[in-house]
C-alpha cells in the first residue's frame, strides 16, 4: 500500500478544518488518513502557521545531521582511545 505524504501545508489546512467544527471521522475519510494521524498532527503542529511548521521540518533535519556528526566523532574518538590504550 502506497503510503501518502502530505506537506505542511496540507495538514494545517486539515488541522484548520477541524478547528472549525468538522468532525475528525469525517475528515479522516475524506482525506484518507486515520483518525489517529489527526490526532497526532494536532499534537504535533497544532496552532502552527506554516512557515513554523516549515522552519519545524528544517530544524528537526538540522537537528538529525548533528546528532549523526556526534556520534559519528564519537566513535573516531572512540577508536583513538582504543588504539592509544594499545600502544601504552
Amino acid at each position: 500500500m502506497k503510503r501518502a505524504r502530505f506537506t505542511e501545508e496540507q495538514i494545517i489546512a486539515v488541522l484548520k478544518e477541524h478547528e472549525v467544527g468538522a468532525k475528525t471521522a469525517d475528515l479522516a475519510r475524506k482525506h484518507g488518513v486515520s483518525e489517529a494521524t489527526i490526532y497526532n498532527w494536532k499534537a504535533k503542529f497544532g496552532g502552527m502557521d506554516v512557515s513554523e511548521a516549515k522552519r519545524l521540518r528544517v530544524l528537526e533535519e538540522e537537528n538529525a545531521k548533528l546528532k549523526k556528526l556526534l556520534a559519528e566523532q564519537m566513535l573516531d574518538a572512540a577508536a583513538l582511545r582504543e588504539l592509544l590504550s594499545k600502544n601504552v
